[in-house]
């Protein structure tokens, strides 16, 4: 729970944050365990630092440990982006409340950017994984290739080069630690037919039972029917976190189901950027909009209320599924070599596609307008100069200063630029 409360910036500051708190203070997991957790991790669909939250806790403790973990790392958000989405549905028209907005995102920018560097100094370490981040990012960022492609892709090469080059990976990926003998395996790591099917019979039930009440009862064409499947359809794609599938997510809100107005998946990824917990929870404001704005006989705010707490539910009970039934399989084969390798190149690919999501939403902090133009089979997200935003260049440059020059902590940063940001748009 407390990192659940600390954890602000996205995937990468949580993911970070989490390694400091559990690997280097409390020492619960050694740095070999934390990061083949991770690399199963970033293979799933969802969120991965809620995953790796419940990973760990399960591997502590069980399914109690990761239930505990899961839940307690994704309340604080939940409840803040909760009430956040009220405020902002009762009061977005206000200039104060688009004052705030504006020092917070260019505080965001500043928190994604300082993230990127710390867990790519801990995922780079040898002139291979740099290649391979450089690749990734360059096929999203030029030629909007797909999360999962580039995934196998890395894993492939990585697999190939535990066998022809292994020089060109991390050490940790060629050699086995003591922790993967046999004797040294914990109870629940050992893989089980028996609760595989129990694991997945409960987990199903509670995703998808509801879902069927609610169309038996209110029909399918019902705001949380459609809420509800949607957003189970979005748990099972969602790889490479919340900004891979923003731009999918926005268009069916807008387009298809009427829940938003276009540029307020902006405000949503703002307000998750801002609140603690993982940066998917953009989709509970997208929940509560959503069903505030189609209330049928309800109140707008219970209903919002009711959308947002249903669409958390079918977002993260999958999460839990992924977890408990893979988990075991996933720990038996920590001292196979071959598949270290691979998943330390998912881990250097990753991090090629985190610096293209922070570009993304540094261009959209900082510019007005920005165009998608064509170039030699690449599209380009290109800028219109005369739109930017002078007074957030300079906020995302003060953070930066803040943060990796002076060390400023998160929070602190946060709340002076959104207090500097709300004074400059107030006064000028």
């Amino acid at each position: 729970m407390k990192i659940g409360l600390l954890s602000f910036g996205g995937p990468a500051g949580q993911i970070a944050l989490m390694h400091r708190i559990l690997v280097e203070e409390k020492q619960w997991v050694d740095e070999d365990r934390f990061l083949h957790a991770l690399n199963y991790c970033m293979l799933l669909p969802g969120p991965e630092a809620q995953q790796l939250a419940t990973y760990i806790g399960w591997l502590l403790h069980r399914i109690k440990g990761g239930l505990a973990a899961g839940i307690l790392f994704i309340l604080p958000g939940a409840v803040v982006i909760l009430l956040l989405s009220i405020l902002y549905a009762g009061f977005q028209q206000f200039p104060l409340t688009q004052a705030i907005f504006f020092g917070i995102k260019a505080a965001v920018l500043a928190v994604v950017i300082e993230a990127i560097l710390r867990i790519g100094k801990r995922a780079l370490k040898t002139r291979f994984m740099y290649t391979l981040a450089a690749m990734s990012f360059l096929a999203i960022f030029l030629f909007d290739v797909s999360f999962p492609l580039i995934i196998a892709a890395a894993g492939v090469l990585g697999f190939a080069a535990s066998r022809l080059r292994p020089q060109w990976l991390p050490a940790s990926a060629n050699v086995a630690t003591a922790s993967d003998a046999p004797g040294h395996a914990l109870p629940q790591t050992q893989p089980s037919l028996a609760r595989a099917i129990r694991v997945s019979a409960v987990c199903l039930a509670l995703w998808l039972l509801p879902i069927a009440g609610l169309a038996a009862w209110l029909g399918t064409n019902h705001v949380f029917v459609q809420e509800g499947i949607f957003f189970s359809k979005m748990a099972v794609v969602t790889f490479g976190g919340a900004y891979a599938v923003l731009a999918y997510m926005a268009q069916q809100a807008v387009e298809t189901y009427g829940w938003l107005e276009p540029g307020e998946m902006l405000d949503g990824l703002g307000l998750a950027e801002t609140t603690p917990g993982p940066l998917i929870m953009v989709m509970q404001f997208v929940g509560f909009l959503g069903a505030y704005r189609n209330p049928g006989v309800l109140d707008p705010f219970v209903a919002g209320t009711l959308g947002a707490l249903f669409t958390t539910w079918v977002t993260f009970v999958p999460c839990f599924l992924w977890i408990f039934l893979g988990a075991p399989s996933v720990e038996a084969v920590r001292g196979n070599r071959a598949l270290a390798a691979a998943l330390s190149a998912i881990t250097a690919a990753v991090v090629g596609v985190i610096l293209n999501l922070a570009i993304w939403f540094g261009l959209h902090v900082m510019f007005g307008t920005v165009n998608e133009v064509p170039f030699l089979g690449a599209t380009l997200s290109v800028p219109e100069l005369a739109t930017l935003e002078t007074g957030s260049l300079l906020l995302t440059g003060a953070a930066l200063l803040a943060m990796l020059r002076f060390h400023v902590g998160m929070i602190p940063t946060l709340a002076a630029c959104a207090l500097i940001g709300t004074a400059l748009q107030l006064v000028l």
